[in-house]
């Protein structure tokens, strides 16, 4: 790597690498502090929902647009529930049967599922305050209106009863509940309605109670007509038209009150890959029972009377503790779907057009311009049409041979994927690793993998027991002097939908050697053999935790012969237990270590005679941040890799993860500058953690605000 990834002045404390150190180069504390202590790790759960508080902090930013705000609020919404759907669910399974291994923070789970009550329900009020009090407001001001019942003029009212009559009553189905009729089978996230009656039906049974379950194929947010919206944009959430109509479902009965209320299961499937003989077969029965596993959530109207709420707890085998009032809306975060339906642009974030490489735009050859240098890509401003139209390119030439890639999550109507199967249509040797266990793509993946299997794709699964995360695109090519590989490494998915909302970076190369260590991974991947030897490429799960700590002790060493030592890391997350031991020996021994974690980080940062030699701030702003990048300084010879890898147990451990280094150092200098550099000095979309595991937002002060990803739009945008 070469030597002029160290620029002087860039960093204030490179030089001092051995600050904190006694004189013979060993930390003050390192010899006597116990690393595996509880107390030096954050729980992973807790710090996973602090993220939605700094999500949630977004949409309260008035300098934000306020459709975007609204945006935040959903996502920090949808993202408390899949928090409930995955980490809670599996929580209260080890509690309920008594398994999962210790963690490094040692706190019991009765104790964690109790705190994440306690910030859940404050991310819950927050999420609700801001919806009534600002966001609801702020919207009638700019003529968009969320219209309910007590609002709805007679006009309105009457139109709203047409469309009810015509669009949604037929579709409707509610249950009275009786020994006939025992409590049904919710879906899970459902909007359902709890219905209180009085009288008789035409059999002479006595109604109590009916429930009324909303189907998915209705639309949970309705836009009026212009001539009915008396002058503005207005909406009605479906919730409020079942609520409104509800007597017309029961006639001669009396409708006393209807309660919604949306109830969160276990969404994490469990597949015995060992016991199993086709994967896909056995996912897509696990799939069936998804939307009814065991329950973990209830979310209740905060009109809902008692006696009601008791009795959805006994039916979901659920207690208080696992309710959460509503004062709105369950499903406040459907809101989201009027994003798209209103064209205000002074409402959003000022558009932006990605930067499209210049081999793309003039029309020349990928692999003329490859056989020249490497491409990088930093997306979203730098298009991801360049890696399509690698895809392309080799599906058309008639020199290339084979293709290799995997897809993770690709989304739907991918032109890649298109590319992949006339590739094979045309006679291609094409294999693509599908990985069916993308969390929540499963079906998704199930459908993309018959679809690349009937175009005559070899379709492979990966390896059992370990979800293929690695981000690789190869492409085998007959030329002059024989076969060239030409190889895509990325940090993110082949997905051109979260392309242009995520951060990554994606590397294009024809080095011999990088192609040579692709090959073999793709080998390991669709066959069997060995452990392989690469040249350049680090990999999960054998030689990426290697050596990531190797690079961290190798950093200690420097430190403690007086040479300066840094680390900086870019990732999504951090938990692992021997990484941050590491690291806490590192900083001791008087490395400086700057963390820039977009999510969840377990480790402390400083801590006297422990971590106060590291930093770790968290980015949120309009993109999210995706890039996994490490640099190390190295004494002299600097090196960065970028990865499809976070610093958690599961991806350096149980995972197929690729590092990959930047060889090139123009392109080295670049990445360092455009996700390290730039990040850290960020003062507005910032958040610093401290000890106890909260955040402290940055500030400018007297500073220049410096916004990394204002920068990088202005830098590489059009």
């Amino acid at each position: 790597m070469n030597s002029s990834l160290v620029e002087p002045g860039v960093y204030a404390t490179a030089t001092g690498g051995t600050a904190g150190a006694s004189a013979d180069g060993a930390g003050p504390a390192s010899a006597a502090r116990d690393f595996s202590d509880p107390s030096l790790y954050l729980n992973r759960e807790l710090a996973q929902i602090e993220f939605n508080f700094r999500v949630m902090a977004q949409a309260e930013d008035p300098r934000n647009p306020l459709l975007e705000r609204l945006r935040f609020m959903c996502i920090s919404c949808t993202n408390l529930d899949e928090f409930f759907e995955v980490r809670v669910a599996v929580l209260k399974h080890h509690h309920a049967f008594g398994e999962g291994q210790p963690r490094a923070d040692a706190m019991a789970i009765t104790e964690v599922l109790g705190l994440i009550r306690e910030r859940a329900l404050l991310l819950v009020e927050k999420q609700y305050a801001f919806w009534n009090q600002t966001l609801l407001p702020e919207l009638e001001k700019e003529g968009i209106r969320f219209l309910t019942r007590d609002a709805w003029t007679l006009k309105q009212k009457r139109w709203l009863q047409g469309y009810f009559r015509n669009e949604t009553l037929p579709v409707l189905s509610p249950l009275g509940l009786d020994p006939a009729h025992p409590f049904p089978r919710i879906l899970n996230k459902s909007l359902t309605l709890a219905v209180v009656l009085e009288g008789r039906d035409a059999f002479g049974r006595e109604g109590h109670m009916a429930l009324l379950r909303a189907p998915r194929s209705l639309p949970r947010i309705i836009r009026l007509p212009e001539e009915i919206a008396a002058g503005s944009t207005s909406f009605v959430f479906l919730s409020d038209l079942l609520h409104e109509f509800m007597d017309e479902l029961f006639p001669g009965m009396h409708v006393k009150g209807s309660y919604q209320f949306r109830v969160t299961r276990n969404s994490e499937l469990f597949v015995d890959e060992e016991e199993v003989e086709n994967l896909a077969l056995a996912l897509r029965d696990e799939l069936r029972g998804r939307g009814y596993a065991k329950a973990v959530r209830l979310e209740v109207g905060s009109n809902c009377p008692r006696a009601i709420t008791s009795m959805l707890e006994q039916n979901f085998e659920l207690t208080d503790h696992d309710v959460y009032l509503c004062e709105g809306p369950v499903n406040v975060s459907r809101s989201v779907a009027i994003y798209d339906q209103i064209d205000r642009p002074d409402l959003k974030f000022p558009t932006f057009v990605p930067r499209v490489h210049p081999v793309v735009v003039e029309g020349d050859s990928l692999f003329a311009a490859l056989r020249e240098r490497d491409i990088l890509l930093h997306h979203p401003f730098e298009s991801f049409a360049t890696v399509s139209e690698l895809v392309k390119q080799a599906s058309l030439d008639p020199d290339v041979l084979a293709i290799k890639q995997t897809l993770y999550r690709a989304g739907t109507d991918s032109q890649l994927v298109d590319h992949l199967i006339e590739a094979a249509r045309v006679g291609k040797d094409v294999t693509v690793v599908v990985e069916l266990r993308a969390r929540f793509d499963e079906e998704a993946n199930l459908r993309l993998a018959n679809r690349l299997q009937e175009a005559g794709v070899q379709v492979v699964y990966g390896v059992v027991g370990y979800k293929t995360h690695a981000k690789m695109l190869l492409i085998v090519r007959r030329e002059a002097g024989g076969l060239r590989r030409y190889v895509h490494l990325s940090t993110g998915n082949y997905h051109q939908i979260t392309s242009r909302i995520y951060t990554d970076f994606g590397l294009m190369t024809a080095d011999p050697e990088i192609g040579e260590d692709a090959h073999l991974l793709f080998l390991q991947l669709s066959g069997l053999g060995p452990i392989i030897k690469l040249k350049h490429l680090l990999h999960s799960p054998f030689t990426l935790h290697k050596g990531l700590m190797a690079k961290i002790e190798r950093e200690t060493d420097h430190a403690r012969a007086g040479k300066p030592a840094r680390i900086i890391a870019k990732i999504n997350a951090l938990n692992e237990p021997a990484v941050i031991e590491m690291l806490y020996t590192a900083s001791c021994a008087g490395v400086q270590i700057d963390l820039i974690i977009r999510g969840a980080c377990t480790l402390r940062p400083g801590i006297p005679g422990v971590s106060e030699n590291i930093r770790v701030r968290s980015i949120v702003g309009r993109f999210l941040e995706h890039s996994r990048v490490y640099w190390f300084q190295n004494h002299d010879q600097p090196e960065i890799y970028c990865s499809s890898a976070d610093w958690l147990d599961r991806n350096l451990l149980r995972r197929v993860e690729t590092c990959f280094p930047i060889r090139d150092p123009k392109l080295a200098m670049r990445v360092y500058k455009e996700s390290l550099q730039n990040y850290l000095a960020d003062n507005t979309q910032a958040w610093i953690l401290e000890s106890d595991g909260s955040y402290t937002r940055t500030q400018p002060g007297k500073d220049k605000p410096h916004s990394a990803q204002l920068t990088l739009l202005e830098k590489l945008c059009s």
